[in-house]
């Protein structure tokens, strides 16, 4: 008999964070997530996002041992300004056993159905800037810092039970030539079109000099990538929060930024060094050499992850791409990057794809969000 029970304490919520580490404990391909880092993003009297969101937490018992756990979240602003009646879930992890996985997802329809919900949809967090979607294709490949791993029964048990593909995502292993052997279109391209619109490349030496950009570049997430499906508003004091939390593992010469004659933020793109062998390692713990793991990996590494790009629609059409790409094609060669990993793009964005058409690269994994009427 599997029984649920909802996390009230603080033991409660210590034993839904430490699950996936025992479900995974085995898996050479699954990176684990910092464990003080989700304590702190599930507690409510830490994260922002609880302000406008109902949540509960679920846990999945068999006896006095846990076989699964589920996060459900009614984000009321998605509700509110999108008119989407969803319920979102998100922290799922089961065992190879359909019927907890039944289970759970009927509780996350019971706590949408009681906010009067129309749908359910995950794994999500509680907005666009959390990790989404449940690995499809690319078992054998590790996570990055901000997606998920996940075994292959995850998406038989989600079909088991008739839900269907919402989101869809691809992710992308792309190849660094030296610079001389780079796309040349390219490079005379972003020169061009800095020289036309006078614009200016910016470039960053310490965290500090970021700082005063960071909610401009949330005002270009914004415009960017309002009309993608999964979209959702992004509050100031989620900004704040994001920025404490990603901020320290930004390296800052691997943020390039494009302002106008104006000194207008108008472009910007987020590389992260590769954290996943570090987090590896370091095995949800900082302490004592988690630490020296994530440092050595941030200024000592040949890969590297795509976070974040955000380009102006008004200059979308006009290059300014091809700028940041070039910018960023010098700072690989000069750090020794070989190789770089995007993460999750939607498969409607064309127009991020189209940027790997000049490397050799290769389509290495899939992802998609399952949904289901209530």
């Amino acid at each position: 008999m599997i029984e649920i029970i909802e996390v009230t304490k603080k033991s409660e919520l210590k034993a839904f964070v430490e699950f996936q580490f025992k479900l995974y404990e085995k898996s050479p391909f699954w990176v684990p997530p910092i464990k003080n880092e989700e304590l702190f993003f599930l507690n409510k009297e830490t994260n922002p996002a609880f302000k406008t969101s109902d949540v509960s937490l679920f846990l999945a018992y068999r006896g006095k041992k846990i076989v699964g756990r589920v996060a459900a979240i009614v984000n009321w602003i998605e509700v509110n300004k999108l008119k989407k009646n969803k319920v979102r879930f998100g922290w799922f992890d089961v065992v190879d056993d359909f019927e907890v996985s039944k289970v759970l997802i009927e509780k996350v329809k019971e706590f949408g159905k009681s906010r009067k919900m129309d749908f359910i949809e995950g794994p999500v967090g509680f907005s666009n800037m959390d990790k989404a979607g449940m690995l499809v294709m690319g078992y054998d490949k590790m996570n990055t810092i901000i997606t998920n791993y996940n075994y292959p029964y995850y998406p038989a048990h989600m079909e088991k039970l008739k839900m269907k593909k919402l989101a869809q995502w691809i992710e992308f292993e792309i190849k660094i030539p030296d610079f001389k052997n780079s796309p040349e279109k390219v490079r005379k391209f972003g020169k061009l079109i800095i020289e036309k619109y006078n614009l200016k490349v910016l470039h960053f030496k310490k965290n500090i000099e970021i700082e005063p950009y960071v909610d401009e570049m949330f005002q270009l997430i914004e415009k960017t990538y309002s009309n993608l499906q999964t979209f959702v508003p992004i509050q100031k004091y989620q900004i704040n929060y994001y920025k404490e939390k990603y901020l320290k593992y930004a390296h800052p010469e691997y943020i390039k930024c494009v302002s106008d004659q104006s000194n207008k933020l108008i472009g910007f793109v987020i590389i992260m060094p590769s954290f996943t062998k570090a987090l590896k390692r370091a095995n949800g713990k900082l302490l004592p050499f988690g630490i020296f793991h994530l440092l050595k990996a941030k200024y000592f590494n040949n890969r590297a992850s795509f976070y974040l790009i955000g380009v102006d629609p008004e200059y979308q059409n006009k290059g300014v791409i091809a700028i940041l790409i070039n910018e960023i094609q010098k700072l690989f060669n000069k750090k020794g990057i070989t190789d770089v990993e995007t993460n999750p793009e939607l498969e409607e964005n064309t127009s991020i794809h189209q940027l790997w058409k000049n490397y050799k690269h290769n389509l290495h994994k899939k992802r998609a969000t399952f949904s289901l009427k209530i």
